[in-house]
C-alpha cells in the first residue's frame, strides 16, 4: 500500500507545473512603492473616466514581481471584474511569440537568416514586385530575415496602392480555414517593394508562421505549444478559447460614437481569429493569452532564453533578435515610434533623445492591436506588462505612460 502511495506521489509530482514567477516587495528590487502607486492611479482614472473598461499592470525586476494590479472590469455588462486570470486577445504580440518558435528551429539548423524563402515555401518565390504602376521582377528574392525583420516587401493593405487594393480584394487574412489558405492567397499578389529595401510592417510573420508548419511537419499550434507553451507552462495561451474558459475571456471596447465613452465592439471586429473550429493560426495576430503567462515568456527572454530549468533559446540567439536589423532602411509606414529600430519580431530602442522615453537603450518590445504592450529591459533587468481590450487602444493611448510611470519608480 504505501510503494502505491509513493508511486502516486511521484506522479503527482511530475505533473505540477514550474513554480510561478516569486513575488517581492519593490523596495527589493530597487523600486520605489510609493511611486508604483502612480501606474495605479492612472489605470483607475482611465476606468472613472470612461477611457477604459479595465486593465492590469505588472512590472517584474531581478526575476521577481514587483507591481501587479488589476483594475476595472472585464465586462461591465456582465458585470464581470477585471481578473488576474483573464484572457485577453493579445494580436501582434502573438509575432515575437512565432518569432521565438522560429527562432529554436533556426538554433537546429533548419534554416538560416539569409535562405531565400522560396526554398522553404516554393509558392512565394519568383513573386513580381509592383513599381510605378508596372510589375517587375524582384530582385532580389526575400529572405527570411525579411521575413523577420519586415523588410520582405510585403504590406497589411491599409495603404492606397495597387498593391494595398489587391490584398483587400483578395481578403488576404480573412475567409482562411488554414495557413496554407493564407499563403495561396499570398502568392497572387506581387510585392509592394523590393526586398530588402524598405521597412513596411506586414504579413510577413504570419509566412513564418507557414515556415514552422513547413520546416516542423506540424501545424503552428501543435509546434509552439510543444515548443514554446508547454515549455514554459503557458497554460491558457493559444489560438482558440475552449469553451470551459470563455467566462475568463475579456470583452472587447470601443469608443462611443461621440467618444465620450465606451461599448462593446461589434462580433466582427471583436472575435476575429478565435473560432474554436478553425485551422486558420495567425502567426501575425492570432493568440490569445493571460497577463500570467505573457510574463512568463518574457522571464524566459530577459533570463537569456530559460526559465525554469527549461530552455529555449541561448542566450546568444536573443542578443541577435534584440539587435536594430533595419539600419540605414527607408521607412515606409510609420508603426515604428521614434527613437526605436527593429530586429526579429522585436522593436528595439536605439536613441533614447528621439524616443523622448526615460527608458533604456536596448530595451525590446512590441504591442497588440488591442493595446497590450510588453517591453524587456536588459539594462535594468526588468520588464513591463500592460493589458486592455480596445479598438483603437484608447482615447490618448496609455502603453507609453505606463512605461514612463514603471521607469520613474527606479530608486536604486
Amino acid at each position: 500500500m504505501s510503494f502505491r502511495i509513493l508511486l502516486l506521489s511521484l506522479a503527482l509530482a511530475a505533473a505540477v507545473p514550474g513554480a510561478e514567477i516569486p513575488r517581492a516587495k519593490p523596495e527589493e528590487v530597487g523600486l520605489s512603492a510609493e511611486r508604483l502607486e502612480r501606474i495605479t492611479g492612472a489605470l483607475k482614472a482611465d476606468v472613472k473616466r470612461g477611457h477604459l473598461a479595465g486593465a492590469i499592470g505588472a512590472v517584474a525586476r531581478k526575476g521577481k514581481i514587483a507591481y501587479w494590479e488589476s483594475v476595472g472590469m472585464a465586462d461591465i455588462e456582465a458585470r464581470r471584474p477585471m481578473r488576474d486570470d483573464t484572457i485577453f486577445r493579445i494580436y501582434s504580440m502573438t509575432k515575437p511569440v512565432v518569432g521565438v518558435g522560429l527562432m529554436t528551429l533556426y538554433e537546429e539548423g533548419r534554416f538560416a537568416l539569409g535562405d531565400p524563402v522560396k526554398r522553404h515555401i516554393p509558392e512565394l518565390g519568383g513573386l513580381e514586385v509592383m513599381a510605378d504602376g508596372v510589375k517587375v521582377p524582384s530582385d532580389p528574392e526575400m529572405t527570411v530575415q525579411d521575413l523577420m525583420r519586415h523588410t520582405a516587401g510585403m504590406t497589411y493593405g491599409g495603404g492606397k496602392t495597387a498593391v494595398d487594393e489587391m490584398y483587400g480584394e483578395l481578403n488576404v487574412l480573412g475567409d482562411n480555414r488554414s495557413v496554407d489558405d493564407f499563403i495561396r492567397k499570398l502568392a497572387k499578389i506581387p510585392l509592394k517593394h523590393q526586398p530588402g529595401s524598405a521597412w513596411e510592417y506586414s504579413v510577413s510573420v504570419d509566412v513564418q508562421g507557414r515556415l514552422i508548419e513547413v520546416l516542423t511537419g506540424k501545424d503552428l499550434a501543435a509546434a509552439l505549444r510543444e515548443r514554446v507553451f508547454e515549455p514554459l507552462d503557458m497554460r491558457d495561451t493559444g489560438f482558440t478559447v475552449p469553451p470551459d474558459k470563455k467566462g475568463r475571456f475579456v470583452e472587447m471596447y470601443s469608443k462611443t460614437e461621440d467618444e465620450k465613452g465606451i461599448e462593446p465592439s461589434p462580433a466582427s471586429r471583436s472575435t476575429g481569429y478565435f473560432d474554436y473550429e478553425s485551422r486558420w493560426y495567425s502567426g501575425g495576430g492570432g493568440l490569445v493569452s493571460t497577463a500570467r503567462d505573457y510574463l512568463r515568456f518574457c522571464q524566459m527572454l530577459l533570463n537569456g532564453g530559460e526559465l525554469d530549468g527549461n530552455r529555449i533559446l541561448s542566450r546568444k540567439t536573443i542578443e541577435l533578435m534584440t539587435r536594430d536589423h533595419v539600419k540605414g532602411i527607408r521607412r515606409a509606414s510609420s508603426v515604428l515610434s521614434p527613437g526605436y529600430g527593429f530586429g526579429l519580431d522585436f522593436a528595439v530602442h536605439i536613441d533614447m533623445a528621439e524616443s523622448g522615453l526615460n527608458g533604456s537603450l536596448g530595451e525590446y518590445n512590441w504591442g497588440g492591436l488591442a493595446g497590450t504592450i510588453f517591453w524587456i529591459d536588459p539594462a535594468e533587468d526588468m520588464i513591463g506588462l500592460y493589458m486592455i481590450q480596445m479598438l483603437p487602444p484608447r482615447f490618448s493611448d496609455g502603453r507609453t505612460q505606463f512605461k514612463r510611470l514603471a521607469y520613474q519608480a527606479i530608486v536604486d
